[in-house]
């Protein structure tokens, strides 16, 4: 679970937009992307987030 008050100031280090949380996953709408949350400690790293598809991000 990630801390509410962390989740407020987290943005996508692409984007600089803010994050959605589901699940495992930090989403990042504008960049396409889903950085994971591996142990409870957000891993936000570019080349650590996978592509999000079109009916992923449909679904969010």
């Amino acid at each position: 679970m990630i801390n509410k008050k962390l989740l407020e100031i987290l943005v996508c280090p692409k984007t600089h937009s803010l994050l959605i949380h589901q699940g495992n996953e930090l989403i990042s709408k504008e960049a396409k992307l889903a950085y994971p949350i591996r142990d409870g400690i957000p891993i936000m790293l570019i080349n650590e987030a996978r592509e999000l598809s079109q009916e992923e991000l449909s679904k969010i």
